[in-house]
């Protein structure tokens, strides 16, 4: 079974946010969300918080443990780009593009192996 949780509209980069999303695919649950507090990055932070409401939606939606989950997909998707000036060299305006991202993180059941 399959549980998810997003976060929609972080204001950070999604290329910076996939670094560490990338980093975590596949993982078992306690063991990316370890991994994922120790990098000291904002996106990493960003990532810990959705995967730990991806783990709580598991174990009290779905009844199911913290310890067989594993991290199916971590996705970064493109949010909307907020346009803003700066001011530039004699007088001029310099474009800003202020990016948003979506985080979706899927967890999964892993069938115990004895």
């Amino acid at each position: 079974m399959e549980v998810q949780a997003i976060t929609r509209f972080a204001r950070m980069s999604p290329k910076k946010m996939r670094e560490v999303a990338r980093e975590i695919q596949g993982m078992p649950a306690p063991e990316a969300l370890a991994l994922v507090t120790l990098v000291p990055r904002k996106s990493a932070r960003l990532i810990a918080k959705t995967l730990k409401s991806a783990i709580a939606n598991a174990e009290n939606n779905n009844n199911l443990s913290a310890d067989n989950l594993i991290v199916s997909s971590a996705v970064i998707e493109n949010g909307p780009v907020l346009k803003r000036f700066k001011a530039g060299a004699r007088g001029t305006a310099m474009p800003r593009r202020k990016k948003m991202s979506h985080i979706r993180i899927i967890v999964s059941e892993v069938a115990a192996t004895k």
